[in-house]
């Protein structure tokens, strides 16, 4: 063990070269990539399979449920054993998952097929542990910041290459695309992620067992995982109805032609930049409420103007916006609520946040089809204003940060702010 951390610590004085770095960022943007790739194609993944659209949607929200259980099992993992080895298998273990997802026949194969795929993507969760762990600490906010920004534009790829490929070579087709992909990462992942072991002071079952008692100790961990995990229903119950109701008439648009809405979340990533300067300068509270007023007001209009692709489009990219704010602020409050132990608060917050997102897949793509779009987006409206009623009920706290210079990407500010007696993420 002394060995193993000697390493760390060496590597953690080396820092990441570059290109890795930006390797590890591609790895992160794929993994994220495959749990949205089959939404843009719903329709014709329920044709193929001879089921409903709901039915499907269920399916399809066993991704981010069998993320949540990644987030649970496998990134302590890395604090455990070699990284390079733990995340080489969790990439290879998703290629296979992504073939034989490809050539299922039945729903509820689908749904368990998915669901180790939802798992497998949490490698991006990974990669940031282990880049908080051996980026040079003037350099780390930069360095999460690119990781996270891979993330960021997975989440958007994934519905835009997913929904272009299965319109190209059809659904089935396009997940042996992305299989092929995550087998050549596996290998480059093996090959370029230091060789390094953590030297986590809890056993991997000790971690697991206390990250449920910090949700029953800790309020401010509830109130932060509660309205996050609203505001991730809200996000993916719009998300995965717009691709039903798209799908449907009068539009009836191709898989290609709906994953090209997901261009509007570009939005997102610049946003997150704002919001961390802002939650450094007036606090996360008030950070939160804006973002939440914005996405809030954007999902009322957007049930009424699904028809104009250009106010949908200008509505979709104020709704991530604002969402994407709201999240960089919450976290940060959650990795100051401890610094001697900030990756277990945070998983436990990112536990209840992927619950609420995996109820709003499934509720989006149920809802439209059975009451409607404008209905699903007041249901998310909702959502989002007991949110926002959560957080003027909390006393809300400003998040210093001392990083030794400006994050690249503000997403990573709720990574990477380090109080005074310092800490890094995860």
């Amino acid at each position: 063990m002394e060995t193993d951390l000697a390493g760390a610590d060496a590597g953690r004085r080396r820092g990441l070269p570059g290109p890795v770095v930006w390797f590890m960022s591609l790895a992160a943007g794929l993994g994220t990539a495959t749990i949205y790739a089959l939404q843009p194609a719903i329709a014709d993944v329920a044709d193929s399979l001879h089921a409903s659209l709901a039915a499907v949607g269920v399916a399809l929200a066993c991704g981010p449920l069998g993320y949540m259980v990644g987030l649970g099992l496998l990134v302590p993992l890395v604090d455990r054993f070699p990284p390079r080895r733990v995340l080489s298998a969790q990439v290879g273990a998703l290629a296979a998952a992504l073939l034989l997802c490809a050539l299922v026949g039945d729903v509820l194969v689908l749904g368990a097929t998915i669901s180790v795929i939802g798992a497998c993507s949490a490698v991006g969760a990974g990669l940031s542990s282990v880049v908080g762990r051996l980026a040079s600490p003037h350099r780390r906010a930069a360095t999460l910041g690119l990781l996270t920004a891979g993330i960021s534009a997975g989440i958007l790829a994934g519905r835009i290459v997913g929904g272009w490929l299965a319109e190209v070579i059809g659904w089935r087709g396009m997940l042996m695309a992305f299989a092929a992909a995550c087998a050549a990462v596996a290998v480059g992942l093996l090959l370029v992620v230091p060789g390094t072991r953590g030297g986590a002071e809890r056993g991997y079952l000790a971690t697991l067992k206390s990250i449920p008692g910090l949700l029953v100790r800790n309020t401010a961990l509830r109130s932060a995982a509660t309205r996050g995990a609203l505001w991730f229903f809200a996000f993916c119950a719009i998300w995965a109805g717009l691709a039903v109701a798209l799908s449907e008439p009068p539009y009836s648009y191709s898989a290609e032609r709906i994953g090209l809405y997901a261009f509007a979340g570009l939005l997102g990533i610049p946003a997150t930049r704002v919001a961390g300067m802002f939650t450094d300068r007036v606090g996360a509270r008030r950070v939160i409420l804006l973002g939440l007023a914005v996405a809030g007001a954007a999902t009322v209009i957007v049930g009424f103007a699904l028809s104009s692709a250009p106010a949908t489009l200008l509505c979709l990219a104020l709704f991530d916006a604002g969402l994407f704010a709201a999240q960089v602020a919450n976290q940060s409050t959650v990795l100051a609520i401890d610094p001697a132990a900030p990756a277990r608060f945070n998983s436990a917050y990112m536990l209840v946040y992927f619950v609420g997102g995996s109820l709003g897949t499934a509720f989006g793509a149920t809802a439209v089809e059975r009451f409607g779009w404008p209905a699903t987006t007041a249901f998310a409206a909702a959502a989002i204003v007991v949110a926002a009623a959560i957080t003027l009920g909390a006393r809300g706290r400003s998040v210093p940060s001392t990083t030794p210079e400006p994050a690249e990407d503000l997403f990573i500010k709720s990574h990477a702010m380090e109080p005074p007696n310092g800490f890094h993420n995860r």
